[in-house]
């Protein structure tokens, strides 16, 4: 592994609800996208790109049973994935590992025309974005699709 870049991001830590859910939902993806796993304890797993790592946790101090992603707090996630053809792969797949397709009546492009992007929710209201890099054009703004 290579030293990390200054203000690269370190990790991030989910709680959720259920942690086989989210192994179940997130381990699928991450494993996917070419992260790794990382740390695994009774409470938590986590996996690791490059520097990098995602942290999922059943906290015993949750408050609630269920992220709301219009809160404040996480929106979502937003992954890089390698083309069109891998979002498309990725977003037929989802559904077997507890993911439904966000915006399907403006799917692939829920981002706008210039993104082409899967947007997927999970059974505990998680959402991530999936980015073709082969996307056309500049780099787009900031998706503005509605909750």
């Amino acid at each position: 592994m290579t030293r990390p870049v200054h203000g690269a991001l370190h990790h991030v830590e989910i709680w959720v609800p259920a942690l086989e859910r989210a192994v179940t939902s997130f381990g699928w993806l991450l494993e996917s996208l070419g992260y790794t796993p990382f740390q695994s304890w009774s409470d938590g797993r986590s996996w690791r790109l490059g520097a990098t790592y995602l942290v999922f946790e059943q906290s015993p101090a949750l408050t609630a049973e269920r992220h709301d992603r219009c809160r404040p707090g996480l929106n979502h996630l937003a992954f890089h994935v390698e083309g069109r053809d891998a979002v498309d792969a990725l977003a037929r797949r989802a559904p077997e590992h507890g993911w439904t397709l966000m915006f399907p009546d403006r799917h692939p492009h829920a981002g706008g025309e210039r993104t082409y992007a899967a947007y997927l929710e999970n059974a505990d209201g998680f959402e991530v974005e999936l980015v073709a890099v082969d996307a056309p054009g500049p780099a787009p703004a900031p998706a503005t699709h509605q909750p």
